[in-house]
C-alpha cells in the first residue's frame, strides 16, 4: 500500500520521500515501485521518459528527519494503534508547523492517532484503497478537531490525483469497510456452521451478485489477521454483535493460516503470496457433493407463466428437455410461447442459435392449463407467486398427480422449502431449485435440501443443473439460503448508515463501486430489486434468525409505507424520470 500511494503521488508530479523501517525494506519498496511502473510501461500506460521522471521524483530513507520539509506525510504502516500513535508523535516534532499528517488506516480511530500529537487539528484520515494506483475512491476522515482548511486541502489534493474523495466522520470501518466486513464476517459464520462449502459460498456471491470475488477468497486476499483487527475494532466501537469476529478467524490467525500471504487461509495456495488455489482435503470431488445414485430426468414440467417461469422453461428446452408448462389460462399459455419465440429469434439474429436449433427448442414445448398433464414428467419445477398458501396447495396437487419417484422442486427465494414438502406424502422428493433472474442468463442455481430431502434427489438436481449449463451451489433450508442471507443484511446496513446521516446515498454507492469493485451500489440495487421486495426478504431473515442486527432499518419501512418502492414506481432512494 505504501508503494502504491508513493506511485500515485509521483505519477502526478509530486516529489515523494519514502520512509521505511530498514534499508532492506526500503529497497523492497523501491523494487515494488519499479515492478509496477514496468508493467505500466509494457502496457503502454507510461513512456520510458515518464517512468524515468517518476522514479527521479522519489527518494528513499530510513530517517524521519528527512521528512522535515514535506507538506504532507501519509502513514501506511501495519494496523496497530500503538505503532501509529508512536509514529505520529515523532512526526509531530519533525515536520514544519503547516504540514498535514494523514493516516491511511482502514479501521482504527483517527482521533486516537491524532491526540498522540501536540497539534491534532492537522491530523486527518486519507484512506486509499488497494491497489492505490487503480482504485479511485479515497475516504477523507475528519475528527472532531480536524481543521477545516486541512480537510479542504486534502480533498483538493485527492481530486488533483484523479481520485473521488468523500469527507466522512471518524467511525470504525468508515463507509466501505463498515459495510464490507459485516458481510465478510457473516460469510465466515456461514462457513463455520457448515451451512455451505467455501466454494459454494464464494460461487454464490460471484454468480448471484456479480461480485469480483467471493467473500472467503477476499478474506484470504485481505489477510485474516488484518480482517480480525478491523472487525475487532468495529465491534469494540459499535458493540454490534454482527461485527464480533467469528471465532474461527482468530483460531486460523493463531494457527498461522492468514490467507494468501502465508499460503493457507480458507483455501490453500501453491506458495505464500500466490493467488493460485490448489486442492486440499476440503476440496469437493468433481461432479458435486451429492451422495447416492441419480434419478432419470428426461421430461420436465414447469408450473407458472411469469418472467421467472418463462425463463426456466426456455432454459430446459434449450438444453434438450421436453417441457410441459402449466399456466392458468390459454392466454397465458400463448404469452409464454410468444415470449420464448421472441427470445429465440433474438438469439438467432445474434448468431447464438441456428434456425434449426430454434425450431427444435420450440418443438420441445407443450403448453397447457391442466396440472394433470404433469402426470408422467420426471421433474416438476414450481415457479408461481411467492405466497406460501398458494405453493402449499400446489404441492398437495402435485403429490396426487405426479408419478412415484418424480422430483418436486420449488423456486422460492425466501419461503421455507419444508413447508411445501410437508404438504406431500413424499417429502424426500421435494427440493429447492432457486434460479436467479433472468434465468436464461444467470448461471447460479441454489439447490436447497430440507431435513427430509433424499440424497439422490440432491445429487440428481446438482447434476441436472450442470447439464442445463448452470452452476449449482448447495445449502440447507433456512431463510435467504446463501445469496439473500448475505446480500440483504449488507443492504440493510447501508440503509442504516444513510439513516444515521453518516454519508449520502451517492457517497455510499460510490464507495462500494469504486472502493470494492461492486457492480452496483447498495441503493442502486435496492431501487432495482424493489424496496417492498427487499423489506419482505429482510423481515423473513429477521424472523428466522431473531438477530437484532437483521431488523429492517426504519427508513426502509417508512419508504415502503410511503409507496416509494424503487424504479418500478419512479421513486425509491432516488427519483427516476
Amino acid at each position: 500500500m505504501g508503494a502504491g500511494i508513493t506511485e500515485v503521488f509521483a505519477r502526478n508530479g509530486l516529489n515523494v520521500v519514502g520512509v521505511e523501517v530498514s534499508r532492506e525494506a526500503a529497497e523492497k519498496g523501491e523494487a515494488t515501485l519499479h515492478h509496477s511502473t514496468g508493467r505500466a510501461l509494457s502496457r503502454g500506460k507510461l513512456t520510458e521518459q515518464e517512468q524515468s521522471e517518476l522514479h527521479d521524483r522519489v527518494s528513499y530513507t530510513t530517517d524521519f528527519a528527512d521528512l522535515a520539509e514535506c507538506d504532507l506525510v501519509v502513514e501506511a504502516v501495519p494496523e496497530h494503534l500503538d505503532l501509529k500513535r508512536h509514529i505520529f508523535a515523532q512526526l509531530d516534532q519533525i515536520v514544519k508547523p503547516d504540514a498535514i499528517l494523514a493516516t491511511n488506516t482502514s479501521s482504527l480511530s483517527v482521533t486516537e492517532i491524532a491526540v498522540a500529537t501536540e497539534h491534532p487539528g492537522r491530523v486527518v484520515g486519507m484512506h486509499f484503497f488497494n491497489p492505490a494506483q487503480v482504485q479511485t475512491f479515497v475516504e477523507v476522515v475528519r475528527t472532531v478537531v480536524t481543521q477545516e482548511s486541512v480537510l479542504q486541502d486534502v480533498t483538493a489534493l485527492a481530486a488533483r490525483l484523479g481520485k473521488l474523495p468523500v469527507v466522512i466522520g471518524d467511525k470504525a470501518g468508515f463507509i466501505a469497510n463498515a459495510l464490507l466486513f459485516g458481510y465478510l464476517n457473516h460469510a465466515v459464520d456461514m462457513y463455520e456452521s457448515r451451512y455451505a462449502t467455501r466454494e459454494d459460498i464464494d460461487a454464490a456471491m460471484q454468480l448471484g451478485c456479480g461480485l469480483p470475488m467471493g467473500p472467503l477468497a477476499l478474506m484470504d486476499l485481505i489477510g485474516l489477521d488484518t480482517a480480525y483487527a478491523i472487525l475487532d475494532t468495529m465491534y469494540k466501537q459499535g458493540r454490534d454483535r454482527l461485527h464480533a469476529p467469528s471465532p474461527i478467524i482468530k483460531q486460523m490467525v493463531t494457527g498461522g493460516l492468514k490467507g494468501r500471504k502465508t499460503g493457507r487461509g480458507f483455501y490453500t495456495y501453491d506458495e505464500p503470496g500466490s493467488s493460485k488455489v490448489v486442492p486440499d482435503q476440503l476440496t469437493p470431488p468433481e461432479g458435486g457433493t451429492g451422495e447416492g445414485g441419480l434419478r432419470t430426468v428426461k421430461t420436465v414440467g414447469v408450473v407458472g407463466s411469469g418472467t421467472m417461469a418463462t425463463g426456466i422453461i426456455e432454459v430446459f428446452a434449450k438444453a434438450g428437455y421436453v417441457v410441459t408448462y402449466v399456466a392458468r389460462s390459454e392466454a397465458k399459455v400463448e404469452a409464454v410461447k410468444t415470449a420464448i419465440a421472441k427470445s429465440l429469434e433474438k438469439a438467432v439474429q445474434r448468431g447464438k442459435l441456428t434456425d434449426e436449433a430454434r425450431d427444435a427448442v420450440a418443438g420441445r414445448l407443450n403448453g397447457t392449463t391442466m396440472l394433470e398433464h404433469l402426470a408422467h414428467v420426471d421433474l416438476v419445477v414450481e415457479a408461481v407467486v411467492e405466497d406460501l398458501q398458494v405453493k402449499q396447495a400446489l404441492f398437495e396437487n402435485l403429490d396426487e398427480i405426479c408419478k412415484p419417484g418424480a422430483i418436486l422442486a420449488t423456486t422460492t427465494s425466501s419461503l421455507p422449502v419444508i413447508e411445501c414438502a410437508v404438504m406431500t406424502k413424499r417429502p424426500s422428493d421435494v427440493v429447492g431449485m432457486h434460479f436467479f433472474n433472468p434465468a436464461p442468463i444467470m448461471k447460479l442455481v441454489e439447490v436447497v435440501h430440507t431435513v427430509s430431502t433424499a440424497d439422490d434427489v440432491v445429487a440428481t438436481v446438482q447434476d441436472l443443473c450442470r447439464k442445463i449449463g448452470k452452476h449449482p451451489v448447495t445449502c440447507g433450508d433456512r431463510s435467504g439460503f446463501i445469496v439473500n442471507a448475505l446480500l440483504f443484511p449488507y443492504l440493510n446496513d447501508a440503509v442504516k448508515m444513510l439513516e444515521a446521516h453518516y454519508a449520502s446515498a451517492d457517497e455510499i454507492d460510490n464507495a462500494m463501486k469504486t472502493g470494492c469493485a461492486y457492480p452496483m451500489g447498495p441503493f442502486e440495487l435496492l431501487d432495482a430489486v424493489g424496496l417492498d421486495v427487499s423489506l419482505a426478504i429482510q423481515r423473513e431473515l429477521y424472523l428466522e434468525f431473531r438477530e437484532r442486527g437483521f431488523a429492517p432499518a426504519p427508513l426502509l419501512e417508512h419508504l415502503v409505507t410511503a409507496r416509494y418502492l424503487g424504479r418500478k414506481v419512479g421513486r425509491g432512494f432516488r427519483t427516476y424520470v
